[in-house]
């Protein structure tokens, strides 16, 4: 028959994509993207000389990068979402080799691509993920996908940086690029199958300010774009301007990467915050992370650089109860959004990590123009604390 296909023997007994087929992709499209998350700054600020000039690239960065997530609904309706997967490997792989070149225009290019795949890649990872698991499973699945991480964001900024101290830019590149490539032969042997509700091409896809708005009339939604926002920001902050604490209170750039590890081996936790957010409540289990988060940041600030380990020490701290948000965050999303616009309104709610990777340096420009490098932990502090009391209001108590 014309419809029949030949496939070799072993293809037919892979099992129905579930929670740990995910948690492997993600841990390794985490290792491609953790293995320079510490060289990238520290790279930045070599060619710059100047903290505040590092945060205004990487808000010119983001706000380039910001287009690119909201059109992605038209790439996923116009090809099919597998496609869209591996060029968001190839953004990565291309930013990759952009880095190995010494000029800030060559750097800031590199690290569009980072932002483009990885939109690539977060958007079509989470359509997969609410196609093949459950409503009810989702708090097990995000925790399972968060843990499953943690390797990757322990080792790989360390190792990164001691390869581009010891070995050169070369040999650091090289990681993301070799994990690219194995992300992408992952992907396509686990053969994940696209929601029959997208077919490309078939239909004239709404444009993305028709997204946004449709987006920004559910509360719910609202509420969930808040929470990812409000976590990710942190992440963007620690990632960025801890290490550049390190380095300038003379602590060394293998110090900047070795807090970053640090604060990533802490990801295990999600399976502690996953149990408890199921035990407890998403509700009360986020408030609270987001209110201790906010106090460690704080007290981190107030440390600043005349006392870096104190400040390292109550970083830590904070990473430990926002992996918590992780954990749990992503469900106050999944859960509300409806199917017909998963595609859609995924892209809307992606936008999260575009803006807290172009706001907070924006804000922290501002700030270090008149503060030293604490203040921009204590900004950082107070943002999260006025999140963790609106989780605590709006957040459903059965969610």
């Amino acid at each position: 028959m014309a419809t029949q296909v030949r496939h070799p023997i072993w293809l037919p007994a892979l099992k129905t994509p579930g929670a740990h087929t995910f948690a492997i992709l993600y841990a390794v499209e985490s290792f491609a993207r953790a293995s320079v998350s510490s060289v990238i700054p520290i790279q930045v600020y070599d060619v710059l000389r100047d903290e505040q000039a590092v945060s205004l690239v990487y808000t010119a960065v983001a706000l380039a990068g910001i287009s690119v997530t909201l059109f992605m609904p038209l790439l996923i309706e116009r090809f099919a979402r597998r496609w869209v997967y591996t060029a968001g490997v190839g953004g990565l792989i291309l930013g990759a080799l952009l880095f190995l070149t010494p000029w800030l225009w060559s750097q800031m290019a590199g690290m569009l691509c980072r932002v483009m795949g990885a939109s690539a890649l977060s958007i079509t990872l989470n359509l997969y993920i609410m196609d093949h698991i459950r409503k009810t499973q989702f708090m097990r699945s995000e925790s399972l996908r968060m843990a499953w991480s943690t390797f990757a964001w322990t080792g790989g900024p360390t190792l990164g940086v001691v390869l581009y101290v010891n070995h050169g830019i070369l040999a650091a590149q090289a990681v993301p690029i070799v994990t690219g490539l194995v992300l992408l032969c992952l992907f396509w042997f686990f053969r994940l199958s696209d929601n029959a509700m997208i077919r490309p091409g078939t239909t004239r896809p709404a444009s993305p300010l028709a997204n946004i708005g449709r987006f920004i009339r559910q509360p719910r939604l609202r509420l969930a774009w808040l929470i990812a926002f409000g976590r990710s920001c942190f992440w963007t902050t620690f990632f960025v301007y801890a290490p550049i604490l390190m380095v300038t209170s003379g602590q060394g750039e293998l110090a900047g990467g070795m807090i970053v590890s640090a604060g990533n081996a802490l990801l295990f936790s999600a399976l502690i915050w996953g149990w408890a957010g199921r035990r407890f409540g998403a509700r009360k289990v986020m408030s609270m992370a987001f209110f201790v988060t906010g106090a460690m940041l704080v007290a981190a600030g107030t440390a600043g650089s005349e006392a870096p380990i104190a400040a390292a020490v109550f970083l830590l701290l904070a990473a430990f109860f926002c992996i918590a948000l992780d954990a749990l965050g992503s469900t106050a999303f999944m859960r509300s959004v409806r199917v017909w616009e998963r595609a859609r309104m995924t892209a809307v709610y992606r936008t999260y990590l575009d803006l807290s990777e172009l706001l907070p340096p924006l804000v922290y420009s501002v700030t270090l123009a008149f503060f030293g490098l604490g203040s921009v932990f204590v900004t950082l502090g107070l943002f999260v604390a006025s999140c963790g009391v609106v989780t605590f209001v709006y957040l459903p108590k059965r969610m």
